[in-house]
């Protein structure tokens, strides 16, 4: 193997790194799905939660990816790790007010190419169904939860 002025291996394999946003390390299955774990929030910003869905269609590309940022929430054609999703080019992005997405599912037993549900949770009880694909809300649940939080 072809080796650095350091003496280290250039195909090295890292186990953790440290960025700005925090530190990543490569946790091991048991300890990675262990329930009681806290996730790492050493600057007090939000998650970001990811959910999948395979619509299974006919083009090949039936995978859909949907994450949220803050109080924005993004839906996209998901091609693999191998190839970026154009993020230029959301099928669907909602920016809530007053509350932000905290959880969010897809229902994998409805979804089709057309029509796929989505579940969305917030930070003041909210839930809400939507279909990112033909951009419709279809129902809010616990509403009246949202005037209680209210100061």
């Amino acid at each position: 193997m072809a080796t650095e002025g350091g003496g280290k291996e250039m195909n090295e394999i890292k186990t953790q790194f440290t960025t700005r946003e925090g530190l990543y390390k490569l946790l091991p299955h048991s300890e990675y799905s262990r329930p009681n774990r806290v996730p790492f929030n050493s600057q007090g910003s939000n998650p970001v939660r990811v959910s999948f869905v395979n619509l299974n269609d006919q083009s090949g590309n039936g995978d859909r990816l949907c994450f949220n940022v803050g109080r924005e929430l993004y839906f996209y054609i998901y091609k693999g790790v191998r190839k970026a999703a154009d993020l230029s080019k959301p099928i669907d992005k909602r920016i809530y007010k007053g509350t932000q997405p905290t959880c969010h599912d897809f229902n994998h037993l409805t979804a089709t190419a057309e029509s796929v549900s989505l579940l969305v949770g917030f930070s003041a009880g909210q839930v809400q169904l939507i279909d990112p694909i033909k951009k419709e809300t279809s129902k809010l649940f616990n509403e009246e939860m949202a005037s209680s939080w209210r100061v």
